[in-house]
């Protein structure tokens, strides 16, 4: 290197020549102005060079010494912790992101909360135990990843650290990412293992306009923007337990729960001694609460589940389900007519008749043992997504009860919000009567079936398998409810209640007052099929109730065509700034 300088005396030169060589790596002259012979030359120290100009130099120590700290992050709380977790059966967190994404895209947040714990800190108190008090990314990790092809958000507890607790600088971290969802629009991944708010330092994320209920808050902005799926793998209590609630998907790892209390709180307010697997297992959320979609069996299976939950979804609101090469049936929809009984009161399972019309092997069922009268289901047709809601004749005859009615309203609710197509397979003699579904809200819970169907605007068809009755048709998005198509299969009957209910309820006394029980059995059986006549598919088809009563081996064909027919139809609700029945 050659540098000029003006008026230098040859001390200043060889000073300058000394300090530029050590600072550049390479030799260098100095030169008077107007000279042409250097008034200094030096070379750089013996062994020593410059990481600028050297491509042989390695790290620094300071590099080094920040590598290390990494590392030291990177083994999350105490070994004890990390050696329970493996007891249990479960993961540490980074081996869990390892096995779903060979590690992370990138990671933000991982120095959260270093000044607090680690010895190599300015600020940390050194007569602290730093084994049992290492808060290592504060619990919580945050970031990027590439999952089954598809760039996502991530969120994963670390339950080594505090039972993997949330404090302030995790809830920031946590915020952060949903933010940058909502801006970005990609899918968020929840993978919870968190005993919820840390109370002693509840102090700075609790009550802010920035702290853990803005959480919620997120999830509620996010909610039908972009997809968010969370998975359980421990104990989710009390604040923890908000955030499966608000996902739009949640799995629960066998082993997990979730509950707005402990077990020991619960005692402690109520006086009630229960198990945490009792209190909100995977078995209360899946049956009886119907607050988990899934459960996944272990740690690989509920990768698994995530990733086929997320094979029909879109990135966002604005995008479009993802499609694959459409494959034939796992069945024949030949068969399709003799899945279907001819007599309407006849149980059937009505898994037989989608297994005979959707792609092979393209069928998760949601919630499948919550409400379970009705089928809600993702699948394709010839490789689109779509949405089934299908009433089940195999439980309680496919009547409509109050849970299911609930899981069907939600169901239609969010593949409407990410734009799947909905296919109603209507068999069912209406909603359930009785004192007990009205103490259960049949009514309160029945309008929210019949709201999402009718303010769904994705492409619908609906299919009048067999029975159609009360307001049933209604709830399952028939003639009024604007669907696309409302087809029919040849033993379809579609009417304010069923032959044995209408006869009953208009003949009753007329029937009584015939004497002669054969004469009234012949009227009685006269009536019936009268009314029968009434209500078949075909008057419904000759007066154009229906749009067109189909053979049941073309059913699939025919949904396949309607479904790309009129996957770019375009819908309008009133100008308003929300309904008020959800």
């Amino acid at each position: 290197m050659d540098v000029r300088v003006a008026d230098s005396t040859v001390e200043e030169a060889e000073a300058i020549a000394r300090a530029l060589a050590t600072r550049f790596g390479e030799r260098v002259r100095v030169f008077a102005d107007d000279g042409d012979d250097p008034l200094a030359e030096g070379d750089p120290p013996e062994g020593g060079v410059s990481a600028r100009s050297s491509e042989d130099a390695g790290p620094t120590d300071r590099e080094e010494r920040l590598w290390d700290e990494i590392e030291d992050i990177l083994q999350g709380g105490p070994e004890k912790y990390r050696e329970r977790q493996r007891e249990t059966g479960k993961l540490f967190v980074r081996d869990r992101l390892d096995l779903w994404f060979e590690g992370l895209t990138f990671e933000d947040g991982r120095f959260a909360n270093f000044d607090a714990w680690h010895p190599n800190s300015s600020t940390v108190d050194e007569s602290e135990d730093g084994d049992s008090d290492r808060l290592p990314a504060d619990g919580l990790v945050t970031g990027a990843a590439t999952f089954e092809g598809r760039a996502v958000h991530v969120m994963a507890n670390d339950y080594t650290v505090k039972a993997g607790s949330m404090a302030r600088r995790g809830v920031e971290k946590l915020l952060r990412m949903q933010e940058r969802a909502l801006q970005n629009g990609k899918p968020a991944l929840y993978l919870m293992d968190s005993s919820g708010g840390r109370i002693d330092q509840q102090t700075g994320f609790f009550a802010n306009r920035e702290g853990i209920g803005k959480v919620y808050y997120n999830h509620s902005m996010l909610s039908g923007r972009v997809p968010q799926i969370c998975v359980l793998y421990g104990p989710c209590i009390a604040g923890a337990a908000y955030t499966p609630i608000f996902a739009d998907f949640t799995i629960m790892v066998e082993g997990s729960a979730m509950a707005i209390a402990s077990p020991r709180m619960v005692e402690m307010v109520t006086g009630e001694e229960v198990s945490l697997d009792e209190l909100g297992g995977p078995a209360v959320h899946a049956a009886e609460s119907g607050s988990a979609d899934l459960v996944a069996r272990d740690e690989e299976h509920a990768r698994e589940l995530t990733a086929r939950l997320l094979s029909y979804l879109p990135d966002n609101a604005d995008a479009d389900p993802p499609r694959t090469e459409g494959i034939a049936p796992a069945k024949s929809p030949d068969g399709i007519d003799s899945v279907v009984p001819e007599a309407p009161r006849k149980g059937y399972d009505v898994r037989d008749l989608i297994d005979r019309v959707a792609d092979a092997d393209s069928v998760l069922e949601l919630k499948p043992a919550y409400g379970a009268e009705i089928v809600t289901a993702f699948a394709r047709l010839d490789g689109r997504p779509v949405g089934i809601v299908a009433n089940q004749p195999d439980t309680r005859a496919g009547a409509i009860f109050p849970d299911s009615a609930e899981k069907a309203a939600e169901f239609v609710w969010t593949c409407d919000a990410y734009g799947i197509p909905l296919l109603y397979l209507c068999d069912t003699p209406g909603f359930m009567a009785g004192s007990g579904v009205e103490k259960e809200g049949i009514l309160e819970k029945g309008k929210k079936m019949i709201y999402a169907a009718a303010s769904a605007t994705v492409p619908k068809q609906c299919v009048v398998v067999r029975k159609a009755y009360g307001a049933g048709i209604y709830a399952m998005s028939g003639p009024a409810y604007a669907p696309e198509s409302t087809l029919a299969l040849p033993g379809g009957e579609i009417a304010i209640m069923g032959p044995e209910a209408a006869i009953n309820a208009v003949y009753a006394r007329k029937l009584a007052a015939i004497d002669d029980p054969e004469e009234r059995t012949r009227e009685e059986e006269r009536l019936r099929e009268e009314y029968r006549r009434d209500i078949d598919v075909h008057r419904m088809a000759s007066e154009v109730v229906i749009d067109e009563l189909v053979p049941p081996s073309t059913l699939r064909d025919e949904l396949v065509s309607r479904f790309e027919f009129y996957e770019s139809i375009e819908k309008e609700l009133p100008e308003k700034k929300h309904g008020t029945i959800l």
